[in-house]
């Protein structure tokens, strides 16, 4: 993987004859004590900063077989601090209009509520389908704001490919039917993984803190050590090299089993 720009709302690159962008849609503050210990306790050296800033992202391709699709929309008008997606497609000169395909990790407010703008427009006025975990749909059709995009839902699970070199795969934990998405480039293989990690400071390097917000944190926590296990030794069967999420890009680099990331909760 290439990056080919960067600023504080965009981190751009390339792969093979595939392009891939993080978005930033804003961040959300947090307690700091809902990160927690293997013991279930708040985590000391999170809990003294009084408040956690959790990024907020998404993640935009474009190649052949994946031209048009979006991971996540973010946040919308949920929170003050969100709803900067908009923007962040501008300054990547992706037009929104060229949005056909939404692709959801789960049915979250900070990752749903950015079909609409902060003030209320439909941010992408040709999108065809929305993949969405089959489990995330009841909730999903628990927001009645968005009930003009149900007739887009399209139910995936574990192993269904949503598009060319684009596949669902179930990680369990964080919420409802918590699904990633890989992207094999041949020459790149990513994960963008939703919610398995929300404070990227300190879950990379310990990832057996969990989130208060899981919503089975041994699961999570499973599923996070697995992830990052598997993206360490980096085999073909491997979901993922490159995890993406809220700490926006993490390369684990294989040959040395060390992993650097791009953070946004500064």
């Amino acid at each position: 993987m290439i990056v080919t720009s960067q600023t504080n709302n965009v981190l751009g690159s390339t792969s093979g004859r595939w392009r891939v962008w993080s978005l930033s849609d804003g961040y959300i503050e947090m307690p700091a004590d809902l990160l927690r210990d293997p013991q279930d306790n708040p985590v000391p050296q999170a809990a003294l900063a009084g408040a956690l800033r959790l990024s907020v992202n998404c993640f935009a391709l474009a190649g052949p077989g994946v031209d048009g699709v979006l991971i996540d929309s973010g946040g919308g008008g949920w929170a003050p601090t969100v709803g900067r997606l908009e923007q962040a497609m501008a300054e990547a000169k992706i037009d929104p209009a060229s949005i056909t395909v939404l692709a959801l990790t789960h049915a979250h407010q900070d990752h749903v509520h950015g079909l609409l703008t902060p003030d209320g427009r439909v941010l992408f006025p040709n999108l065809k389908a929305i993949v969405i975990p089959e489990a995330a749909v009841q909730s999903f059709f628990a927001y009645a704001h968005l009930a003009q995009f149900r007739p887009l839902l399209k139910a995936v699970q574990n192993g269904d490919h949503v598009g060319e070199r684009l596949r669902a795969v179930a990680l369990p934990g964080h919420a409802a039917g918590h699904t990633g998405y890989t992207f094999d480039t041949d020459e790149d293989r990513f994960l963008f993984f939703g919610d398995i990690v929300h404070v990227p400071a300190l879950q990379f390097g310990t990832p057996a803190f969990s989130w208060g917000y899981d919503d089975d944190q041994l699961t999570a926590r499973a599923t996070r050590l697995k992830v990052f296990s598997d993206a360490a030794e980096g085999g073909r069967g491997s979901p993922a090299g490159t995890l993406a999420g809220r700490a926006s890009v993490a390369w684990c680099v294989r040959a040395k089993h060390t992993a650097m990331s791009r953070q946004e909760d500064e």
